[in-house]
C-alpha cells in the first residue's frame, strides 16, 4: 500500500507536526519507508527543510495549492490518504480549503481529529460535517470525542474509531537518573512542557509555588517549550516575560527554570524523565487531546491536572490527581501530598505506566494500519460482497503481521 499523510510535519513547530512525524516514523519502522509519503502544510510566512518523505507542500492560504495537492496524490496512485485535522491549520473560513482537496481525491480517506468542539460555530459545524461525509473513517483519541461527534455533529458511531495518542516506549525510571542533565540534582522537580500560550495555565502553578515552597524548599518548577509560533509572530516573548514578572513579584523566581526552545525527542525523554511530578494546569475543559499529557503518562510520571476532557479520561482509576480549574491552592495541596507520600506517588506512577503500554507508538502504528486496510477493503469491495469483509480483513492483518518491512508495500489487501 501507498499511504499519504496530510498535515503539519517537523521541523514546523507545533503539536500536529510532532504527532504526524512520530506517527509516520512508527508506521515506517513497522511496515517500511516505501509505505508512506507526506503532504505538509506550510503557514503563510514560512517554508521548512523537510525530510525526504515530504513529497508535496501546501501553502496554507492558497486555495489552488489544495487543488494541486489532490492532483499530485491522484497521479501518484496513492491507495489511501490520512488527513490530520485541527481547526486553524488549513486556510479559508473555519479551514474549509481542505475540503477542496478532499473532494478531488480518488482514494479513500481516513481523518484523524485532533480537536472535537462541543460548541462549534456555524462555519466549523458545516466544515466538520463535510469532512465526515468525505471521509471513509474518522479516528479520534478518546471516548469523549467519539460521543461528541455523534451527539453534536450527528456522525454515526460505525464511522468512528478510537485510537489513542501514541507515545514513545520509554523505560520506567527514577527521576534522579535524568536530573543532572537539567542541573536539578537534589531538587524535587515539577514539570510542565509544551508550546507556551496563555491557555495552558502556567500562572496557576506559579501562584501555587509559595505554598509548596513553604513545605518543600527544594522544589524547582521547570517550564519547558518554545513560545507558540503564532503567538511569537504577534507578541514575541511577551507572555514568558509576564510569567517571569509574576514569579519575581511572588518571590519564587529562583525556583522556576524556563527552557524556551523546541526539544528534540532524546532531550524530551530526558526532560520528562527528570520530573517527580508532571502538571497540566490547562484553563479550559474543552481540550480533546493533549500529547504532552499522554507522553507524561507513558513515562510513568505522577501527574496533577485540571479536569479537561482528555485528562479526565486518561487519569481515571487513580492514574493521576485532578484539581479544579484556576485553583492554585488545590495544585499546592496535591503537590505537597504527593511529595510527602512516596508509596502513593510510586503506586500512581506504576498505574500510569502500565496503562500507557497500550499507547506506545508500535501498537498505535499497527492500529492505524489495520484501520487503513479495513478502509481500503470496504471501498474496493462491491456492496454485495461487503458482508465478509471482516474475514478478509483478518487474513490481510495476518499478512501484515508476518510481512517484513521490505514486503509490506507489495501487499494488495483488496485482492
Amino acid at each position: 500500500m501507498k499511504i499519504a499523510v496530510i498535515g503539519n510535519h517537523l521541523p514546523r513547530q507545533c503539536g500536529i507536526a510532532t504527532f504526524t512525524t512520530d506517527c509516520c516514523d512508527a508506521i515506517a519502522a513497522k511496515y517500511g519507508t516505501a509505505t508512506l509519503l507526506v503532504v505538509a502544510v506550510n503557514d503563510h510566512r514560512s517554508s521548512y527543510a523537510y525530510p525526504a518523505r515530504v513529497r508535496y507542500q501546501i501553502a496554507e492560504t492558497d486555495i489552488s495549492s489544495y487543488w494541486k495537492a489532490a492532483s499530485f496524490l491522484n497521479s501518484n496512485h496513492v491507495d489511501l490518504a490520512c488527513l490530520q485535522h485541527e481547526f486553524g491549520i488549513y486556510g479559508g473560513k473555519a479551514g474549509r480549503y481542505v475540503l477542496e482537496l478532499l473532494k478531488r481525491l480518488n482514494m479513500p480517506v481516513v481523518t484523524t481529529l485532533h480537536s472535537v468542539l462541543r460548541e462549534p460555530d456555524r462555519g466549523q459545524r458545516a466544515v466538520m460535517r463535510e469532512i465526515a461525509l468525505l471521509s471513509d473513517r474518522i479516528i479520534v483519541m478518546s471516548n469523549h470525542s467519539s460521543r461528541l461527534l455523534q451527539e453534536v455533529f450527528g456522525i454515526p458511531c460505525q464511522k468512528i474509531e478510537i485510537i489513542p495518542h501514541g507515545i514513545p516506549n520509554l523505560p520506567f525510571e527514577e527521576p534522579n537518573v535524568h536530573k543532572a542533565s537539567f542541573a536539578s540534582q537534589d531538587k524535587s522537580v515539577l514539570l510542565t512542557f509544551g508550546l507556551l500560550s496563555p491557555n495552558k495555565g502556567f500562572e496557576t502553578v506559579i501562584y501555587a509555588l509559595p505554598h509548596i515552597l513553604s513545605k518543600h524548599n527544594d522544589v524547582v518548577y521547570i517550564i519547558a517549550g518554545a513560545t507558540h509560533p503564532n503567538l511569537k509572530l504577534r507578541e514575541g516573548d511577551r507572555y514568558q516575560i509576564q510569567l517571569e514578572t509574576l514569579a519575581r513579584q511572588l518571590g519564587v523566581a529562583d525556583s522556576i527554570v524556563f527552557h524556551n526552545r523546541f526539544f528534540s525527542s532524546p532531550e524530551m525523554a530526558s526532560l520528562v524523565g527528570s520530573a517527580d511530578i508532571y502538571i497540566t494546569p490547562y484553563c479550559h475543559e474543552a481540550q480533546a487531546v493533549s500529547g504532552t499529557l499522554a507522553y507524561a503518562l507513558g513515562a510513568g510520571k505522577a501527574i496533577i491536572s485540571t479536569p479537561y476532557w482528555h485528562a479526565a479520561e486518561l487519569l481515571n482509576d487513580g492514574r493521576g490527581m485532578l484539581v479544579r480549574f484556576d485553583d492554585p491552592t488545590a495544585i499546592a495541596v496535591a503537590a505537597i501530598r504527593l511529595l510527602e507520600n512516596d508509596p502513593a506517588r510510586q503506586a500512581m506512577r506504576k498505574r500510569a505506566y502500565s496503562y500507557g503500554r497500550n499507547m506506545v507508538w508500535d501498537r498505535v502504528a499497527h492500529s492505524y494500519m489495520d484501520a487503513f486496510v479495513r478502509t481500503i477493503v470496504n471501498r474496493r469491495q462491491p456492496a454485495r460482497l461487503r458482508a465478509p469483509v471482516q474475514g478478509i480483513q483478518r487474513v490481510v492483518t495476518r499478512q501484515i503481521e508476518t510481512a517484513g518491512a521490505s514486503s509490506i508495500q507489495h501487499l494488495k489487501p483488496w485482492q
